[in-house]
């Protein structure tokens, strides 16, 4: 391509493979590209763009292109640049979203716009207050999470408990019409704040877009391609603030794998991705298989284990084809105890860094986030740096913050004479840096290592840009600040399955690779546990070049090894060295006594009961109560007070199944109290009396 001028549309297609290259010489029209692990799709995409403007079809300034994190909009943007494209709009939707509310907020509605919080927590905290609820920090994250939920499918507090009980779902031990309550309440604390979060951000701008004709015209002329990345990832609301800007347009292209859709719990579907065809009669359809991050080991690995079951249905990604060299084979240990196989993995990595292994090209990830306190002391005990991934934001981190306050403040006493590095390292000095790392690990050790990265930053500014100055620098980072686009931080990566999608990493360990972690235990649909394959298949081909996997027969050090290797792993067995029938092993006496019982059934309707929940109550989900709500309030309050009396969290007493099967059984005595599941001997003993006492009282028993 040119340099200072457009690129040239035929060498831009010089570094891109067929597939690849027939995704961005049609750069107008519908289009799907299913692009699988590691087979360039954002070069693919940029590519398209870049040939697009190069060849005339369309000015960059009227493409919106947008993505899920404000990282990957970044490398967009940077890639774009490295094309010689400036002027393209590449956000997340949310970012694109606020920009848009923003302008339009005084045309549409009057008036300053209202401020979004970062965080949903204190909101919620003040809600459930409102309404006599203690929540812990645990249940206040979950309730915070349901909102998102609740919002991103396009529900309100009258529309909710009708869904959830559909859907079993269950947060903090609210009930649906509790927890529509906290809805409602929530909505009212940010009204009055006159705030709004992050969904509200999708919301507001869909109704605006929706209820005021010329701003949807002003959006419609102002971004008339549109291309959107890891579409798999696209929820209800996003879906629709999609269609709305899009307006009667078809020159959309979307990206993205069924094999690693894996929030479903937030909304997301791929079923946008696979029905794109069906909504865009004539769409043009693109497969990417050539894996170019993995070695053909790894790639091996990671195709047995989906075993073709990326979407579940026709028109997933095939395959994985391997591009890259031969590598080690894939590993498989097993260890007796959570403990040893932190300890075992904290060994491995010690010995990668001593082979000049960079730290930040190695990954240990899991599938929850308890499962990291093990590794990070095995870790620390060794003396290897880690930092943790999806905990503070690197920008947002104190340290960093003053140091960008040194920096801006040294610009006018820069000395052109001294290398760029030198300088920065001067300033950095105030703030905590040193020319050696401290001893250990920590607080203290992540601090340096965040120090450290800005200094290397500076050193590969100076490399990039020869003659770059204080100056550039802060340009640099006030730019990476905005897009969220951290350096690199020396220090290996802890993270979950999820934290990790979009990353990679030359060396990459998975723990916890047992039945009730991967597929966790909470996985009780047969699509659940699918969803659990993919997230396997998202961690594995993480890995460039070297991949090790870990499991552990007890959680305990001397405890009872009860675990079992993950099914999945079971088609890979050959692989692995293992044999298949050793993945999932069978279950306990216990477990098949459990499964040879005969299924319950509703009381009113005769179907059978799914959740735990059903089954205590005697009743399923969808039939109406058959319990006094008098008495159900009556019982609420009653532990409520108890709970707030004692200091521990309302579900600790009894839980909402509990109490609605007593209020629908309004037992007469202890005996028949004690036949309620969920009660037990402890609780009979401590609020036996109460209970029957409520239920006898006048106030209730007249109603029961």
């Amino acid at each position: 391509m040119t340099r200072g001028g457009p690129p040239d549309p035929d060498q831009l297609l010089d570094t891109l493979d067929p597939e690849q290259r027939e995704v961005a010489t049609a750069p107008l029209g519908p289009m799907v590209v299913l692009a699988g692990a590691g087979t360039g799709k954002t070069r693919a995409i940029t590519h398209r763009i870049a040939y697009g403007v190069a060849s005339g079809a369309y000015p960059p300034d009227r493409v919106l292109a947008v993505t899920f994190t404000a990282r990957a909009a970044g490398e967009m943007r940077t890639r774009l640049r490295g094309l010689g494209v400036q002027g393209v709009q590449a956000r997340t939707f949310h970012a694109a979203a606020l920009r848009q509310l923003q302008f339009f907020w005084p045309q549409a509605v009057g008036g300053a716009p209202p401020s979004v919080v970062a965080h949903k927590a204190p909101a919620v905290a003040e809600a459930a207050g409102r309404l006599h609820l203690r929540l812990d920090r645990t249940a206040l994250r979950d309730v915070a999470a349901e909102i998102e939920w609740t919002k991103v499918s396009m529900l309100t507090a009258q529309t909710y408990p009708a869904r959830a009980r559909s859907l079993d779902r269950r947060v903090a031990d609210l009930d649906p019409t509790a927890m529509a309550r906290l809805l409602e309440t929530y909505h009212e604390v940010c009204s009055e704040r006159h705030v709004i979060d992050f969904e509200d951000v999708l919301l507001l701008t869909v109704g605006m877009l929706d209820e005021h004709p010329q701003i949807a015209a002003a959006v419609h002329q102002q971004y008339r391609h549109f291309v959107v990345d890891e579409y798999q990832d696209v929820n209800p609301l996003q879906q629709q603030l999609l269609e709305l800007w899009r307006g009667e347009r078809q020159d959309v292209c979307v990206v993205g794998d069924p094999a690693q859709s894996i929030y479903s719990f937030t909304g997301a579907s791929a079923s946008h991705l696979l029905d794109f065809p069906q909504r865009h009669p004539g769409a043009r359809q693109v497969q990417l298989v050539r894996n170019y991050r993995s070695t053909p080991q790894v790639v091996h690995l990671a195709n047995l284990v989906l075993g073709g079951r990326a979407g579940g249905r026709a028109g997933h990604t095939g395959e994985l084809v391997a591009q890259a060299g031969d590598g080690p084979a894939p590993t498989l240990t097993s260890y007796p105890d959570d403990e040893a196989e932190a300890q075992g993995v904290a060994d491995a990595t010690g010995a990668l860094l001593a082979e000049g292994v960079e730290a930040s090209q190695i990954a240990i990830l899991f599938r929850t986030n308890s499962q990291s306190e093990a590794v990070e002391n095995a870790l620390a005990r060794r003396d290897i740096p880690y930092l943790v991934r999806g905990g503070e934001r690197f920008f947002s981190r104190a340290e960093v913050r003053n140091a960008v306050v040194l920096l801006r403040g040294a610009v006018r006493a820069d000395d052109p004479a001294r290398p760029l590095g030198d300088v920065v390292r001067d300033v950095l000095s105030g703030a905590g840096w040193a020319p050696r790392p401290p001893d250990g690990s920590g607080a203290v050790r992540e601090r340096w290592e965040s120090l450290q990265a800005l200094a290397l930053l500076a050193d590969s500014l100076a490399t990039q840009t020869p003659g770059a100055r204080l100056a550039e620098l802060v340009v640099e980072l006030d730019r990476r600040t905005a897009e969220q686009h951290a350096p690199t931080v020396q220090g290996i990566t802890l993270a979950s399955f999820h934290a990790a999608k979009g990353l990679e990493w030359d060396a990459v360990f998975l723990v916890g690779c047992s039945e009730g972690l991967l597929p966790i235990t909470l996985a009780d649909t047969p699509e659940r546990i699918e969803e659990e394959r993919r997230l396997l298949y998202v961690g594995l081909t993480r890995a460039r070049r070297r991949l090790a996997l870990s499991w552990a027969a007890a959680r305990n050090p001397g405890g009872r090894g009860s675990r079992s290797l993950s099914r999945f792993l079971g088609p890979a067995g050959r692989v692995l060295g293992v044999p298949p029938e050793s993945a999932g092993a069978a279950p306990s006496r216990r477990q098949r006594r459990r499964r040879l019982a005969p299924p319950r059934t509703c009381r009113t309707c005769d179907a059978i009961l799914g959740s735990a929940a059903e089954r205590k109550i005697g009743r399923c989900s969808d039939c109406p109560p058959t319990y006094d709500e008098q008495v159900f309030d009556a019982l609420r309050a009653w532990r409520l007070g108890v709970a707030q009396e004692s200091g521990v969290p309302a579900f600790v007493v009894f839980t909402d199944a509990t109490l609605i099967a007593i209020a629908e059984r309004t037992p007469a005595d202890r005996d028949a109290l004690a036949q309620i599941s969920g009660v037990g001997e402890r609780k009979l003993g401590l609020y036996g009396d109460a209970v029957l006492e409520i239920l006898s009282s006048p106030d209730t028993s007249s109603t029961a």
